[in-house]
């Protein structure tokens, strides 16, 4: 129970080892005034009060964690105020630490007295990386600002992986009430599902993750500039209001692109016109009767698999053979095996879509390039893909590199070609998943403004689940990849395919009841675990309850010890 305080508590000491290691040096060679050491002192006495606190067990729960946080900051670090007027509207946030002073005790070098800037840190995109980032920035010392032009959160709070939860769910209660008969529950009533009402009840709890989202922000003392951002020069940047078109500049120290990524449509005749991405997926008022799904990645599988759930005719149309190409064999196989099961009627080697046409009732006609048709759709959904946001940045004016699919060109410190200029997320084609930018937005803080060098992100072994219906989770090298790696002769794979006890009491033949399959690659002769892959009701959960233990600490061991513990 006491586990994240554990934690709580290395991270505090780790601040204090580097604090008392730079400390002497940094007030032997400070040349600031009686009042910035005294800030400096007593950003030491909050860190240590609070270690102290932590290591008596004095905190049995997170509330009272912070509420020491809260007074300890209120005895050492009293609130300043500042203000930026953007267009004569003033953002006024709390400032936590914006001392020079402060920043030097924290291990980074002292602001640069010959140059001033509006900003140390200035993030264009808020995001779940880009916000991330700015908060942990602002907690070091420094003074930090973030654009968006859009909703706080980004994709994923607001057309991503939580609404796409949020009907996730209603999909996995919709296949409960159609199971319950084989549990002995029956019901005189007919159960009806009100589209309308989820999207309300989902649109609300978004809503309130964005006033969340500024909350935060301005409990951290960042400022938040509401306008689209790009890129005047090299620590310039222009905000435009986008309600009558005014700029304004603000310059800093160091600036993050951090603006995500956006839907892509594929070429043709009345898509554009006729189609929806996944992000206008969240803003159907009905569910549609009948819909087609174009696309072969985990967008287009997590879709089409809540809308057959819940009771649209669904049809995924694949450029190839079948869906999640770049996924283990394994997973690959199951799941396409499942949503047959399911209903849904997929088309494939259609090598895409030729043409969308609106009939004369509303509906849609597509032509794919293989000659099939369908037809009589309500609802046209495309899911090739996503592409970063990065056409209004003015990336070439200032310099900054770009790479094939227009992806930002960082290095593996987050840098671009720009020096003070970095980006993360999806706006650099790596690994287009939330937590990992927001682990590399909190470790290019960490260097920037605590002095931590070599903070990085690392992109091996990061662990992914797909919201499919059954779900995936998969982490690490597919058996295909392992072989090129390390050659067939090293290479040895367990696997398992069977029926969840879920359904052990279905009355039905055994091949028809939903199967959940696993399988573990492993290299060398102690058979090291590089790749792990399971589909299956709970598949989710599983995987993220042990990769982090299986992964991070045993990934090294034989696969003997791995059965042997999990």
């Amino acid at each position: 129970m006491r586990y994240w305080i554990i934690l709580y508590i290395m991270l505090v000491n780790l601040l204090l080892s580097r604090h008392s290691k730079r400390h002497a040096a940094v007030m032997a060679a400070s040349t600031t005034s009686t009042t910035s050491t005294t800030a400096s002192a007593t950003t030491g006495e909050y860190v240590s009060s609070l270690a102290r606190l932590l290591q008596k067990r004095e905190l049995s729960s997170k509330a009272a964690l912070s509420a020491a946080t809260n007074t300890l900051r209120q005895k050492y670090a009293p609130t300043s105020t500042s203000t930026l007027r953007h267009n004569s509207r003033a953002f006024v946030r709390p400032s936590f630490f914006h001392s020079s002073a402060v920043t030097a005790s924290s291990s980074t070098p002292t602001k640069d007295t010959s140059t001033s800037f509006d900003f140390d840190y200035f993030v264009i995109g808020a995001g779940s990386g880009g916000i991330a980032s700015a908060r942990r920035a602002a907690t070091y010392g420094a003074k930090v600002a973030v654009a968006e032009k859009a909703r706080l959160g980004g994709t994923c709070v607001n057309v991503g992986c939580v609404p796409k939860k949020v009907m996730w769910n209603a999909a996995s209660i919709a296949e409960v009430l159609h199971d319950m008969k084989h549990y002995g529950f029956s019901s005189s009533d007919k159960v009806t599902f009100d589209w309308p009402q989820l999207k309300s009840n989902r649109d609300k709890y978004i809503a309130r993750l964005n006033g969340i989202y500024d909350r935060n922000l301005e409990a951290s003392g960042v400022t938040k500039v509401v306008g689209a951002a790009s890129l005047v020069g090299k620590n310039t940047v222009q905000i435009t209001n986008p309600e009558n078109g005014t700029t304004v500049t603000h310059t800093a120290k160091h600036i993050l692109i951090a603006t995500g990524g956006v839907p892509v449509f594929p070429n043709g005749d009345g898509i554009q016109e006729h189609c929806i991405s996944s992000d206008g997926f969240f803003d159907l008022e009905e569910l549609p009767r009948k819909a087609a799904v174009v696309g072969a990645g985990y967008i287009a599988v997590e879709l089409a698999g809540v809308l057959q759930a819940l009771g649209t005719e669904t049809h995924l149309v694949v450029r190839k053979e079948g869906a999640l190409r770049g996924f283990d064999d394994l997973l690959k196989s199951t799941l396409d095996e499942e949503m047959q099961r399911q209903g849904i009627e997929i088309h494939r080697n259609t090598n895409g879509m030729e043409k969308v046409e609106l009939n004369p009732d509303g509906t849609k006609k597509v032509y794919l390039k293989n000659g099939e048709v369908l037809d009589g759709l309500d609802t046209v959904l495309v899911a090739p893909g996503r592409k970063p946001n990065v056409e209004s940045l003015n990336l070439e004016q200032v310099g900054v590199q770009q790479k094939k699919g227009g992806y930002v060109e960082v290095n593996e410190y987050c840098e671009t070609s720009v020096e003070g200029i970095y980006a993360l997320g999806d706006v650099i084609g790596e690994i287009e998943l939330t937590p990992t930018a927001i682990a590399a937005g909190r470790r290019l803080s960490d260097r920037l403004f605590l002095g931590v060098e070599g903070a990085k992100i690392n992109y091996e072994l990061v662990p992914t689940v797909v919201f499919s219906h059954p779900p995936i989770g998969t982490i690490g090298l597919t058996e295909e990849e392992a072989i090129k790696k390390f050659g067939q002769e090293h290479i040895k794979v367990y696997r398992s395919k069977f029926a969840n006890l879920y359904y052990g009491a279905w009355q039905v033949e055994p091949d028809d009841k939903p199967k959940s399959a696993m399988k573990l690659v492993c290299a060398g002769k102690e058979e090291k675990v590089v790749g792990l892959h399971v589909i299956g009701m709970g598949a989710d959960e599983m995987l993220q309850g042990t990769c982090l233990y299986a992964f991070d600490i045993v990934s090294s061991l034989s696969i003997n010890l791995v059965l042997t513990t999990i």
